[in-house]
């Protein structure tokens, strides 16, 4: 999946650059569409992590209806998001990106509408990392230099996804797919998230956010315990509530950065 996106996105011409680099048509004022896409790709590339992640879990308890509904959440996030920045973007690679995408979500929710396995599980994981790679993407071309306050917003967005990121990989090894490449997939997101979280702990929030923070940080090593022990036990009802539970309070310091722009 990851070989196909690049192959289109070299097929349409879209100047992809590495990490850290901002593309030339970035370059341009920042507008409040820039902001709207950046919003847009953080959601997506959240999502992307939180639906096969519930996938795999929904091929572990198929007759769950909760996680089924779950999903088609997911699915109706990942249409509002791409819609988004479809509406707003006037760049022409961004829009070819984004038919792809589409593309790629018609595909999940063809998949969504018939009983899991464990192949349609693993084409999920796929899936996730190309609509990864594409809000990626996106994103370099409408970067821009963000404020503390945007700074700590967008992270806080990038906090959630790396523990789905996390959740994800820990019930694909379970699983036993390409064990050792997705084990360092989720040991990366896991230093990731212990050193993204480390600027919540720095910040001052007034007193009564302190609490919320505290609550996360505790929560976060909870987690990462689960985790760390997936080798001798394999708990994701756990995991998944608490990463639940988690995403609810960190939306409460999200929204605190958000009324600070």
């Amino acid at each position: 999946m990851k070989t196909i996106l690049y192959i289109l996105l070299m097929f349409y011409g879209v100047n992809i650059v590495a990490d850290g680099d901002i593309s030339t048509s970035a370059k341009r004022q920042v507008t409040r569409g820039n902001v709207q896409i950046i919003e847009a790709t953080e959601n997506i590339r959240y999502v992307s992590q939180k639906f096969a992640k519930e996938y795999l879990f929904f091929y572990l308890n198929p007759e769950n209806d909760k996680i089924q509904k779950d999903l088609y959440s997911s699915l109706d996030i990942l249409s509002k998001n791409l819609r988004a920045i479809s509406v707003v973007s006037k760049d022409q690679d961004t829009q070819d990106i984004l038919e792809f995408l589409a593309y790629s979500k018609e595909e999940i929710s063809n998949i969504l509408g018939n009983k899991p396995t464990k192949d349609k599980a693993l084409l999920m994981l796929d899936y996730s990392e190309t609509l990864l790679e594409g809000a990626d993407s996106i994103a370099k071309t409408y970067a821009y230099k963000f404020s503390n306050e945007e700074k700590m917003l967008v992270l806080s967005k990038n906090i959630k996804f790396l523990i789905e990121r996390i959740s994800k990989y820990y019930i694909a090894l379970h699983l036993g797919y390409d064990i050792e490449n997705n084990r360092d997939k989720m040991k990366q997101a896991i230093l990731s998230l212990k050193d993204g979280f480390i600027n919540f702990d720095n910040y001052f929030y007034p007193e009564k956010l302190q609490s919320t923070e505290r609550l996360l940080s505790n929560l976060l090593i909870s987690d990462i315990w689960i985790v760390d022990k997936n080798k001798e036990y394999f708990i994701p009802s756990l995991l998944l509530d608490s990463v639940s539970f988690f995403e609810d309070k960190m939306d409460i310091l999200a929204l605190y950065h958000s009324k600070n722009l």
